[in-house]
């Protein structure tokens, strides 16, 4: 294989591995605990936090922090799992460059 179709195989891979990652990118992933939901985007970008009023009381306030954490924990690690497996392919085993 010679150096120019090298360099137009490089740029095609390059291509893919970039619209795979607006694809990501652009799509949501939610996370939940008990009556807490959270929206992200593929940034990891919080866009929404949801929730279910009628299921908590007034003292329950630390417990419901604790949720939202979870909730956020919960949509990133999808965004991060998703980013894996579209981008795994393109990295080969050389993690974190995405």
């Amino acid at each position: 294989m010679n150096i120019q179709a090298m360099m137009k195989q490089a740029q095609k891979l390059q291509k893919d591995m970039m619209k795979e990652k607006e694809e990501i990118d652009n799509k949501t992933f939610e996370g939940k605990s008990s009556f807490v939901t959270v929206t992200v985007k593929g940034t990891k970008e919080v866009t929404k936090v949801k929730i279910d009023a009628e299921k908590i009381e007034a003292d329950e306030i630390e417990m419901l922090e604790d949720m939202i954490l979870v909730a956020v924990n919960e949509a990133n690690k999808k965004v991060d799992e998703e980013t894996e497996n579209k981008m795994g392919k393109y990295t080969k085993g050389m993690p974190g460059l995405f």
